[in-house]
């Protein structure tokens, strides 16, 4: 589903992001991924996202180099990976449901099908009461929902989550992670950058160590 062959990133003044990255994530898999501060966590998110390019390696996602995507096939491909990000990103001037609806409104959808999409996204993450509501006026933990809801309402086969639990207290970020078993229970690949170790040690999951931009470990959690 997701391979890296040999990929590094390299930004300017000459400051290496990733380096010689080699990884294999199979569909289905719910991955996480650690690593200090700066170690290359949100840049190798970002370039299976295709937010940002890799200088040199190959990565191909579901079968797709993303090397040679071009045009459309960007937007193509960037509508099959959902992002969530730790600062929300969302519109303060728009309500709860537009904010959700902002990708299907992107692939011109049709009004009805964007309102079921949108209604089923955010029954999904427990805000369906929450559609006309101001992002602002929402606590942290439901602002990260409706980022959630955004992420998955074109039902992506993979989801990117870049620190999803960081501005969330042990209980709130406990709940998010469930809702990411959820979603991987009915096939969807994750793979989550997260700094919270003692959290991620409770879960039986796949975890991927980044250390000054190189891969330093690849490990099962088995006690869980």
């Amino acid at each position: 589903m997701i391979q890296f062959e040999a990929v590094s990133k390299r930004y300017a003044a000459g400051r290496d992001g990733l380096r010689d990255i080699n990884l294999m994530i199979d569909a289905g898999e719910m991955v996480f991924l650690t690593g200090h501060s700066g170690a290359g966590k949100s840049s190798l998110l970002k370039l299976i996202g295709l937010l940002e390019k890799a200088t040199r390696g190959q990565i191909r996602v579901d079968g797709r180099n993303l090397g040679r995507l071009k045009g459309k096939a960007i937007a193509r491909h960037r509508s099959r990976v959902g992002m969530i990000f730790q600062d929300h990103r969302l519109l303060t001037d728009r309500s709860v449901f537009d904010n959700v609806a902002i990708p299907l409104v992107v692939c011109a959808y049709s009004h009805q099908e964007i309102k079921r999409r949108v209604r089923a996204a955010l029954d999904k993450v427990g805000l369906l009461g929450k559609e006309k509501t101001s992002p602002e006026t929402l606590s942290g933990g439901e602002q990260q929902r409706v980022g959630i809801a955004r992420a998955i309402v074109g039902k992506p086969p993979v989801l990117l989550a870049d620190e999803p639990t960081g501005n969330l207290d042990p209980e709130l970020s406990a709940e998010i992670m469930r809702l990411f078993a959820d979603f991987n229970q009915v096939g969807v690949t994750l793979l989550i950058a997260t700094h919270d170790i003692a959290l991620i040690k409770t879960l039986p999951y796949r975890i991927l160590t980044l250390n000054k931009g190189e891969l330093s470990a690849d490990s099962m959690n088995l006690h869980a």
